[in-house]
């Protein structure tokens, strides 16, 4: 018999997308540590990522750093 559902129809999905996280999160420590930064170096290079994949590659949507850009100022972010 081949089951519809791992856990069930309304878990499947919250279950993927924890998976997913933490493949992404090992990946990301990993290369991290590859190249010898610490957890806090890690933590904002996750955030950066998460930033670029959440207002694209610009990053011109966050809060604070509108009008540096605007000015024609270097985005640091």
């Amino acid at each position: 018999m081949a089951y519809k559902y791992i856990i069930s129809k309304s878990l499947d999905p919250i279950f993927a997308i924890a998976i997913g996280t933490a493949a992404a999160w090992t990946r990301i420590s990993r290369e991290e540590n590859e190249k010898g930064r610490d957890m806090t170096k890690t933590i904002e290079v996750v955030k950066r990522r998460v930033d670029i994949a959440w207002n694209g590659a610009g990053g011109r949507s966050r809060k604070g750093k509108e009008e540096d850009h605007e000015e024609g100022k270097a985005w640091e972010g």
